[in-house]
């Protein structure tokens, strides 16, 4: 099981060697720490905790530099193995690197996406709105109506109606993405297509099992 955390960066054009464009992401993930490795017996469920993004040791939390052995590390993540088997060859304390992949590679990324803050109908759920014409004025990206009067749900909203609120600022994960280009010297990974977030985000990379 192939696992790390990282950062967002840039996005770029990646061309093949049989002249094909890959529109790909930057992950910047400097060498993780292993923190923790729970245990079915101990913890109830097997996993690998990573510790990453170092910072200042005068900005963390005493429990946080105890559990990380005295360094100042700002992020934590679980890996677990989708099996439910122990992970192997990994050992508490060591160092993960991007040199743990390979191009071809086929990962799963996840992070939290955009916040959009609130949003309507159309743009969060993508409706269509009422018609431009027959005396409509103030409408146009309306919801409608949302149920009630004895309706199906007896004089009430049901439960799950979609309606406007807060948008993004979700846990996203994509799926069977690539890995293009490894580059240990600058702790890059050039994965193919698009991944939640902004530039700086947190991102965890996980290979397909």
């Amino acid at each position: 099981m192939k696992f790390i955390l990282g950062q967002k960066g840039k996005m770029l054009t990646v061309f093949t060697d049989d002249g094909r464009a890959f529109a790909a992401t930057v992950v910047v993930a400097a060498p993780n720490t292993v923190t923790q490795i729970k245990s079915k017996e101990k913890d109830g469920y097997a996993a690998v905790q990573l510790g990453a993004l170092e910072g200042k040791e005068k900005h963390m939390r005493k429990p946080q530099l105890g559990h990380a052995k005295g360094k100042a590390l700002r992020a934590f993540a679980e890996f677990r193995p989708r099996s439910g088997t122990p992970v192997e060859g990994v050992e508490l304390g060591v160092a993960i690197d991007v040199s743990a992949f390979a191009a071809g590679d086929k990962v799963t990324v996840s992070a939290i996406s955009k916040g959009k803050g609130f949003a309507g109908v159309v743009k969060r759920h993508g409706f269509h709105g009422g018609p431009r014409s027959h005396g409509q004025k103030h409408s146009e990206r309306s919801p409608g109506s949302i149920g009630g009067g004895g309706g199906r749900a007896g004089g009430r909203v049901a439960k799950g109606m979609r309606m406007a609120g807060r948008m993004g600022s979700d846990r996203v994960s994509v799926r069977n993405l690539s890995i293009l280009q490894v580059h240990p010297e600058t702790n890059e990974l050039v994965i193919s297509g698009a991944i939640p977030g902004k530039r700086g985000t947190l991102v965890e990379v996980r290979g397909e099992q």
